[in-house]
């Protein structure tokens, strides 16, 4: 009874100049328990949102008056409103608009013809993720007033629910469902035996290895909000389509970045930024989003880099099997220093029957 008023209660919000599309999409959220609200451009759907401050915005692109991407580029620009998932319908299929979407803040794209089985599955995955979001943001504005008891607690809270957000990660990338504790303990092993080196034992502390041990699977938390059919093709992907796909980087860094603004400025959070954002970073220099090279990554980024390389080498997807241990070390070491710090992996190395 609880779920079917909050459902009840949950807004969402439908921007379309074309009345039958509309019309469809009210039908699909009412189907789904939910209650929409509809506009019929970026004009009027401003008044509507700072009048009821929706759940969810879904908007088309092109409409008279404000267009999709002016309406989104308003609404995230405002701190009232920035945090609204809005997701983009249109009947354009070029991958440069997804793109440019994603470059407002958008946080997906549904091309029309509607498929009523996708848009509900869309629509779920971003309602879970912001109701995740915030609950975590609230967490961390708790556990800037606890007290001394209840910090291992709030800890242990947030651990859950970080954890919580990176399975919709994982489940939208198809990862296998063991991948998020592997990278978490291979991490650890990691740190720890780079601790005991001459190179790294000066930055590698105790509370260190605990921290990226927690912190390391928010490396992929921005793949809740790119496609899955993107990250689970199986096809060759075209340059826009990789474009897309590198988003993520940047998306989990501004999800974690948003967290840590709302006043909670601890080593957590600071080294999940660091990973989320900068662990597609090459030794050096080719890498993304930034193009930075050698000790300019973060040394946590760098330790995921190598970590989440044998991690993913050595796992099933969707478009390959897994590799061997031996084979997949023997493909690692072509990229040293190119993709991986060469002390990081020759370290690795000497350890890889530790990890899992």
């Amino acid at each position: 009874m609880a779920q079917e008023n909050a459902q009840k209660t949950t807004k969402i919000l439908i921007v379309d100049d074309v009345e039958s599309n509309r019309f469809a999409l009210r039908d699909i959220i009412q189907d789904m328990g939910y209650q929409p609200i509809l506009a019929e451009n970026g004009v009027q759907a401003l008044k509507v949102v700072y009048r009821i401050q929706p759940q969810l915005i879904i908007s088309d692109i092109s409409m008279p008056e404000m267009d999709g991407y002016e309406l989104c580029k308003v609404l995230k620009e405002n701190p009232d409103t920035r945090n609204i998932p809005l997701i983009f319908i249109s009947a354009f299929d070029d991958p440069s608009d997804v793109v440019k979407g994603f470059d407002l803040g958008s946080e997906d794209y549904i091309t029309k013809p509607f498929i009523p089985k996708v848009v509900k599955a869309r629509l779920k995955l971003h309602l879970r993720l912001c109701d995740a979001t915030n609950e975590l943001t609230d967490m961390n504005r708790r556990l800037q007033a606890s007290v001394g008891e209840q910090l291992h607690q709030l800890e242990m809270e947030k651990k859950n629910v970080l954890y919580a957000l990176i399975r919709v990660a994982r489940e939208n990338a198809g990862y296998d469902k063991d991948h998020m504790e592997r990278l978490c303990y291979n991490c650890r092993i990691l740190a720890e035996a780079m601790q005991l080196s001459a190179e790294y034992g000066q930055q590698i502390s105790d509370s260190y290895i605990d921290t990226i041990e927690l912190a390391a699977p928010l490396c992929d938390l921005g793949n809740v909000a790119i496609p899955t059919e993107l990250l689970q093709k199986k096809e060759d992907l075209s340059e826009n389509e990789i474009e897309v796909i590198r988003t993520h980087a940047t998306i989990g860094a501004k999800v974690l970045q948003d967290i840590k603004d709302t006043g909670d400025n601890n080593d957590f959070l600071q080294m999940s930024i660091d990973i989320a954002h900068y662990h597609h970073e090459n030794w050096d220099g080719s890498g993304y989003p930034c193009g930075i090279k050698g000790d300019e990554i973060p040394l946590a980024a760098q330790i995921v880099s190598v970590a989440s390389a044998y991690c993913a080498m050595t796992e099933n997807r969707v478009y390959r099997d897994s590799y061997q241990v031996l084979e997949t070390l023997e493909m690692m070491e072509q990229d040293v220093g190119v993709k991986f710090n060469p002390c990081i992996f020759q370290i690795l190395r000497k350890i890889y029957r530790q990890m899992r």
